[in-house]
């Protein structure tokens, strides 16, 4: 089954403990395409401007990622940069250049407006209505959002949290968007806003899952090198609904090994700057990882 993701492709200059990086290839919309083309196939809708590199595009098309919806404006690519200290959970922005991405209006081929599957990724939640205004009938559609539009744009945000089924989003955004410091109380309020289920990123300590059926844990996949954290929520948002729209089962349990295969391509993208890793990534090494996660969380009742 088909999966849509509108959202940004950059330039990210990023700075960790271990190495920096400049100008390298990022964005939520390629590291989530990058991801979710693992398990499925990916129609991706973003804009770049005249600089940025066809190399680049071939690299989207080696993983079979359509990329009909990208399109190419007047003007410079988005770009951000950021550092990170040893605290790793938390990225400290030096500088964002919005370029192009400031007067992004996406327009969804025609296409693209049966897909089964709909992610809205960090864009303006005006933007992510007009999204959902262009599609047919998506069977279900997930969104990530940020403190920005939080803070900017709330009205918008839950207006189109409405019409969302699943919203990723992290613990401080789950705290901002419900007034709730309770992470179980701030569910129960975020969820009264339309999602059915709400998916907390915690990081390196894993994520939350929230619905109806109950909570669900799941730890991240302990690492013994973690270089670069950039992209990790939107590459398991990707493993993630690139999971579901593969199986096309939405029922509790599948959700939750959606879950883990997310933070399975998550602990992949981190190993590396940019989406290196992802270039040399094999699906038996997904397989792999999976399977030790199995093992990690197991155990048997006495």
């Amino acid at each position: 089954m088909s999966l849509l993701v509108v959202g940004s492709v950059a330039f990210d200059s990023v700075e960790t403990p271990f190495g920096k990086a400049e100008e390298v290839l990022g964005g939520s919309a390629t590291y989530f395409s990058t991801a979710a083309s693992f398990f499925t196939d990916v129609k991706l809708v973003a804009v770049v401007g005249e600089d940025f590199p066809e190399a680049h595009v071939d690299f989207l098309k080696s993983r079979e990622i359509d990329v009909n919806g990208l399109q190419k404006a007047s003007g410079k690519t988005f770009r951000w940069k950021g550092r990170y200290d040893f605290d790793l959970n938390q990225a400290h922005t030096l500088d964002t250049q919005l370029n192009v991405f400031a007067s992004f209006k996406p327009q969804i081929p025609e296409k693209y407006k049966d897909a089964e599957y709909v992610f809205l990724a960090n864009i303006d939640p005006v933007l992510q209505l007009e999204v959902l205004k262009q599609v047919k009938k998506p069977k279900l559609v997930a969104c990530d959002t940020m403190n920005f539009w939080i803070e900017g744009k709330l009205h918008e945000l839950k207006e189109t949290l409405k019409y969302v089924d699943i919203l990723t989003i992290n613990e401080g955004e789950a705290r901002e968007l419900s007034k709730e410091p309770n992470l179980v109380k701030a569910a129960k309020t975020i969820l009264s806003f339309g999602p059915k289920t709400l998916i907390v990123k915690r990081g390196e300590y894993g994520s939350l899952m929230f619905s109806n059926s109950g909570i669900f844990a799941a730890p991240a996949y302990p690492l013994e090198s973690v270089f670069d954290p950039t992209g990790a929520g939107d590459s398991f948002a990707g493993g993630f609904m690139g999971y579901l729209s593969n199986t096309g089962n939405l029922a509790d349990g599948n959700i939750r090994q959606a879950i883990i295969f997310g933070s399975v391509m998550a602990s992949f993208n981190v190993e590396e700057f940019s989406l290196n890793r992802m270039k040399t990534l094999t699906y038996a090494e997904i397989e792999q990882r999976y399977t030790s996660f199995k093992r990690l969380t197991h155990f048997e009742d006495l």
